[in-house]
């Protein structure tokens, strides 16, 4: 009987060990994942965020991209229906948080009024308001605000320092026509020089300040071989 008390004992042990680290380890992850609220698991929005991990939890945001910032996401073709769904989760969000945005699709061909009205609506619940014209870019969005979250000023400002994105920029800003602007929007989108070279040129001209010509010389340069073989004559 005691022998059988002490494996109990043994084994009640060993699982609130494991409980506890499987428990460590996953706040630890979110600490460095988007967490998602499970209304938004059918948006479009969330196959393109690749760079930055997701995980799913309710909360009245939806998207948590720090201890501090959060996003309510707002298609206008859906407010166009259904105009009092984003006053509602504005008014239910409350003041949460310190950095509250406003992440919208512009879906629809007339824009102009309802962006006029969101944004005095934003201005009066103190909301950042950012558009965007595609999933994708709505992604980039999330992802550049969740990458930067423990970013110093000194970083976004551009200014010189020993770390990796710094020599990052001082890298890309080498290429031609592309400046310390440019380069920091790429590595803000991409995170690192593996994923800035594979990316897609459509992917890249979704990028701030990056068009199809920009774009079309930095995946022309990245690709050049570095040994030029003298021709056959």
């Amino acid at each position: 009987m005691t022998e059988s008390r002490e494996k109990s004992c043994i084994l009640e042990d060993k699982k609130t060990t494991e409980d506890s680290l499987l428990n460590k380890t996953m706040r630890a992850t979110g600490l460095h994942a988007i967490l998602v609220n499970p209304r938004q698991k059918e948006n479009p929005i969330i196959k393109h965020i690749r760079n930055v991990p997701l995980e799913y939890k309710d909360s009245m945001a939806d998207y948590i991209l720090g201890t501090t910032t959060c996003a309510l996401f707002l298609s206008l073709r859906y407010h166009q229906l259904y105009p009092e769904y984003i006053y509602h989760r504005i008014q239910m969000l409350g003041k949460r948080y310190l950095l509250r945005i406003l992440l919208i699709l512009v879906d629809v061909d007339n824009h102009e009024t309802p962006i006029r009205e969101l944004t005095k609506t934003c201005v009066i619940y103190n909301f950042t308001m950012i558009l965007s014209w595609s999933f994708l870019e709505a992604g980039r969005y999330l992802e550049t605000y969740k990458s930067f979250e423990h970013a110093s000023f000194n970083t976004i400002q551009g200014r010189n320092s020993d770390d990796y994105y710094s020599r990052l920029v001082e890298c890309f800003s080498t290429m031609r026509n592309i400046n310390r602007d440019d380069a920091f929007s790429i590595i803000g989108n991409f995170r690192s020089l593996k994923r800035a070279i594979n990316a897609d040129k459509e992917e890249i001209m979704m990028i701030g300040g990056w068009g199809e010509q920009k774009a079309g010389r930095f995946k022309k340069t990245v690709t050049l071989p570095f040994i030029v073989k003298d021709s056959q004559k």
